[in-house]
Parts: C-alpha cells; sequence; structure tokens
C-alpha cells in the first residue's frame, strides 16, 4: 500500500507521548487506514530507558504495521543499527522524535534508513473508526 502520510492528530499524539516520557523512550509500532498512517499500537512488553525502548515483536497481534516510531531522549534523530534493525522488520515508514519534541523534531526513514517525506495530513478520525 502506497502511504499518503501521517494524520496531525497521530503526529501529535507521538510528539507528546515522546514529550512526556522522556528522558525515557517511547515506541510503538505504525498502522495505516486507507493510506494514512493513523494509529500508534503499542506492545505489550515494551521496554524503555533513557539508552533505548525494546519492542516485544512476537506480541504483535495478527496484523501488519507500516512501521514503527520511537524517540531519542537528546536532539540526534540518526537511526543507531538498533533502529536499522527494527525498521528492516516492521515495515517502510519509521519515525524518530528528538528533542524538543516539537513539529519539526520527527524525521521518518525507510527501513533501509534513508531520509523519505510524510506529509501530514489533516484527516477526520469519524472516517477511520473501524481499524
Amino acid at each position: 500500500m502506497q502511504i499518503k502520510g501521517i494524520a496531525r492528530d497521530t503526529l501529535n499524539f507521538i510528539l507528546e507521548a515522546s514529550k512526556s516520557m522522556a528522558p525515557v523512550e517511547f515506541a510503538g509500532l505504525l498502522q495505516e487506514k486507507d493510506g494514512i498512517i493513523s494509529e500508534v499500537l503499542i506492545l505489550p512488553g515494551t521496554e524503555s530507558s533513557d539508552t533505548n525502548a525494546i519492542l516485544r515483536l512476537y506480541m504483535m497481534p495478527n496484523i501488519k504495521a507500516t512501521g514503527s516510531v520511537h524517540s531519542h531522549p537528546g536532539s540526534n534523530r540518526s537511526p543507531s543499527q538498533a533502529d536499522l534493525q527494527l525498521f528492516s522488520r516492521t515495515g517502510n515508514y519509521h519515525i524518530i522524535v528528538g528533542r524538543p519534541y516539537n513539529k519539526q523534531s520527527w524525521t521518518c526513514y525507510d527501513k533501509k534508513g534513508k531520509t523519505i517525506e510524510l506529509p501530514v495530513l489533516d484527516v477526520e478520525f469519524e472516517d477511520y473508526e473501524e481499524f
């Protein structure tokens, strides 16, 4: 499925969750509906610290992830080797958020760690109730 973008409300949730958990990392999986990333799935057993977050992918329900999201406690949003390993297993859209956790402090990467454009879209969630 071709992704058109991310819902503004979903991005706002990601930014707020990342900020509220800092300096501990926030992590989740991205889901899409009709080509728009509109949900963040928090997996049971996820472990977070100020140096990393570990997603227990074996806890993922029988769904397909569009990608992943996690925060870095500093302003460096470059993917680490561990991030790239996760990217290769969980879809093709991966968001890393860094300090100060605002609308300019996030980057989307493909599964190989290359920066990709991800438009922020204004959508009504009433249209996306049946996930």
